[in-house]
């Protein structure tokens, strides 16, 4: 392997499964069953060079990515258990930091909204369980928090690239959401989140999709 080449590293925590054609990967023919995902690990992830360091997110019409990754409080959580209500699914750099902690807690502070409304919120980041709980513990976060170590759902919805901060560029978590139906499709999406205000337009969105499917 050359210096800068990707490998995708393999992992026996998570199980990433996403749509076939538009969402990422080429058709390999092999026939599937009646679900509308491929199960994969993140071993046989092949992404471009390219594709990785200027990522594209989601587009609105998509199939979301299934995945089952492990959460805070132990277990894993699966996306597509929550088939049948939409989902806010938000993806974030690191626990702790300034912005990511205001994302979250605002967040948090709409929880009962989202709730009533019949939406969940879901955040995603790099960052280890154990680290989530104690994120969770500090800062009072109510929102469920995943973690993908290992990047396989970051870079199969687009939100893992190239990222440049005081002239210095690296790898990280490009700071986006999506609010998914509940059919398992992306209904719209926010990227390159500037956090202030953002729980509260994801609130307002979601809301109206609830209201326009009733």
């Amino acid at each position: 392997m050359q210096p800068g080449d990707f490998a995708a590293p393999e992992t026996d925590l998570l199980v990433l499964q996403f749509q076939l054609g538009p969402a990422g990967c080429e058709n390999d023919n092999r026939e599937m069953d009646e679900s509308p995902f491929d199960i994969i690990t993140p071993a046989r992830i092949s992404k471009t060079r390219t594709a990785i360091m200027h990522p594209s997110p989601l587009a609105v019409g998509a199939q979301a990515p299934d995945f089952e990754l492990p959460r805070d409080g132990g277990g894993t959580l699966r996306l597509s258990a929550l088939r049948g209500r939409p989902v806010v699914l938000y993806f974030y750099p690191k626990d702790d930091t300034t912005a990511c902690t205001a994302e979250a807690v605002g967040f948090s502070a709409l929880a009962d909204r989202f709730a009533r409304a019949g939406v969940s919120v879901i955040g995603v980041s790099p960052d280890s369980p154990k680290k989530h709980d104690k994120f969770k513990a500090r800062h009072r976060i109510s929102v469920a928090l995943v973690s993908d170590e290992a990047h396989a759902a970051l870079e199969a919805y687009g939100v893992w690239g190239e990222k440049t901060m005081f002239g210095r560029k690296y790898m990280g978590v490009i700071r986006t959401t999506f609010l998914i139906d509940a059919d398992g499709r992306v209904a719209r999406v926010w990227p390159r989140v500037s956090v202030a205000g953002h729980p509260e337009d994801v609130l307002a969105a979601a809301q109206a999709l609830v209201a326009a499917d009733r």
